[in-house]
């Protein structure tokens, strides 16, 4: 017969319990203040620009929070609408003309469009998969999001040295913001099954957060198992 495990001492229970509620009160109160902050954020650069006599606030005697990014999203939205007609094109095409007429700016101006343009036109291919590369030596694997194919200048370069190469972005941890581009020979990126959501997850919570069940994992390649075989024998 077994003997009851000894009881926990007070300390140690109110310390159970205080990380316990903190695992639960600290994701809460971090997304409320992370919404809070970026309602304030949009509403400050939106009211100054909305007349008096639109504005709910100046009728009333409290603040609206979130009215602001509302216009914003409003604002945006008819833009895109009318972006598509042939008046608005026109409106477009005339103000890209005089972003790329003018020094400097035309630089950011274009590094920017062709971000968004890649992100949000091409966002069925773009960083929507995860994937494993052996990083930063043999044997040690990280995740990194695939980008997009090689494109331009490096594809012609890398297609004659007969080489196929897939643009890749490896985020570091805890903070995958900040990152490496790195091409990779499509030979050698081993795909995941995990969303690329999952994957940040992974990567921002140092490997304690994982996927769920049923994703899997990268194969070994035939080759490795051959040669671990060959070692096992010598």
């Amino acid at each position: 017969m077994t003997e009851p495990l000894p009881r926990p001492s007070l300390p140690t229970r109110l310390r159970n319990n205080f990380l316990t509620g903190l695992v639960i009160c600290a994701p809460i109160a971090i997304t409320i203040w992370l919404t809070w902050t970026f309602i304030h954020w949009a509403d400050s650069w939106v009211k100054p620009y909305i007349p008096a006599r639109y504005n709910p606030e100046s009728y009333l005697q409290f603040a609206i929070p979130g009215f602001g990014l509302l216009i914003a999203l409003v604002l945006i939205t008819l833009i895109g609408f009318l972006g598509k007609n042939l008046i608005g094109r026109s409106i477009v095409e005339f103000g890209d003309g005089l972003f790329n007429r003018t020094p400097l700016v035309r630089t950011v101006h274009k590094s920017l469009k062709q971000i968004f343009e890649t992100v949000l036109k091409d966002k069925g291919t773009s960083f929507n998969k995860a994937a494993m590369i052996e990083y930063p030596s043999a044997g040690l694997w990280s995740i990194v999001f695939v980008a997009t194919d090689a494109r331009g200048e490096i594809a012609t370069k890398f297609r004659s040295m007969g080489k196929d190469m897939v643009a890749c972005f490896l985020p570091p941890t805890p903070f995958p913001t900040a990152g490496w581009l790195v091409y990779i020979p499509r030979e050698k990126i081993v795909p995941l099954d995990m969303s690329a959501e999952d994957a940040a997850k992974l990567v921002i919570s140092v490997g304690l957060v994982t996927p769920p069940e049923g994703a899997s994992l990268p194969a070994v390649k035939p080759e490795s198992k051959a040669k671990s075989k060959d070692r096992k024998k010598s």
